[in-house]
């Protein structure tokens, strides 16, 4: 289904659900996350390997109670400041957290992803992550006895990423440095995919992933919906905009008013492009 971001978030993102927005240095899902603060969300799951500014956003918003994460930060800037606030301060609602490391974010991903309760993986030895995550549990090889780590699969109720184009049958297509969108879209109940452009047909990309329209709930045409993080082929990364977030989101005043003006104070994204 093509449609456009607004109807689309309405549709599939529910207050209580858990929600994915993946992307790997590239292809973050900005836009979308920005629609479900505008659609005012609340008392969201929120699951992410790499929690960057666009989840210090929601989280500053108000739009989750939890966060399950390997790593949070402003990729070559430092902290992520709303995100401290909520932990340290309960601002603007306390914020539970979850975390992994990135190789048990990825399994838990796959584990969904292929219909089995839990992944198996060499890692978390040596670190105090056992001991404060409920959700990592040792386990024994019944072949070998070697002693091994589980962690519980992840399902989200949605999952959202960006990509560069669809076809108006609904196949996505992205390249470039890719994460774990594929595996991310496999896990999850419900999926939500915007894209720079909508095309008649699409051309072999070297290294290309294909997600096909049947594992895809809905599509969105967004130009731009990864800024001011970056899409391979189509534009370049805004450093300026993270070193920006910095002084924004250490301040809740300043958070406030950025909230007003670039979200509350903007349309639609993508809208446009569905009616044009």
């Amino acid at each position: 289904m093509i449609t456009s971001l607004d109807e689309a978030v309405r549709a599939l993102v529910h207050d209580g659900d858990t929600v994915a927005l993946e992307g790997f240095t590239h292809l973050i899902p900005v836009a979308a996350g920005h629609e479900i603060i505008r659609q005012r969300r609340r008392d969201l799951t929120l699951v992410r390997m790499t929690p960057d500014i666009v989840y210090d956003q929601l989280i500053g918003a108000g739009c989750a109670r939890k966060l399950v994460f390997s790593w949070g930060g402003n990729p070559g800037v430092g902290s992520l400041h709303r995100f401290r606030d909520a932990v340290e301060n309960g601002w603007p609602r306390p914020l539970e957290i979850e975390e992994h490391s990135h190789a048990g974010m990825a399994n838990r991903y796959v584990a969904g992803a292929s219909g089995l309760p839990f992944a198996v993986l060499r890692g978390y030895t040596g670190t105090d992550l056992v001991g404060r995550t409920s959700n990592i549990a040792t386990v024994s090889c019944p072949f070998t006895g070697e002693q091994l780590t589980a962690v519980p699969a992840i399902n989200p109720d949605v999952t959202i990423v960006h990509a560069q184009r669809a076809d108006r049958r609904g196949n996505v297509q992205l390249w470039g440095i890719t994460g774990v969108q594929k595996e991310a879209v496999l896990a999850a109940r419900r999926s939500l995919v915007t894209v720079e452009e909508i095309v008649d047909e699409l051309e072999p990309v070297p290294g290309q992933v294909v997600l096909p329209s049947r594992v895809v709930t809905a599509v969105a045409p967004v130009p731009g919906g990864a800024t001011p993080s970056y899409a391979h082929g189509y534009y370049a990364r805004d450093n300026a905009a993270y070193q920006a977030w910095d002084a924004v989101s250490r301040d809740r005043a300043a958070f406030g008013r950025w909230l007003d003006s670039e979200v509350f104070g903007r349309t639609p994204a993508g809208r446009e492009e569905v009616e044009r």
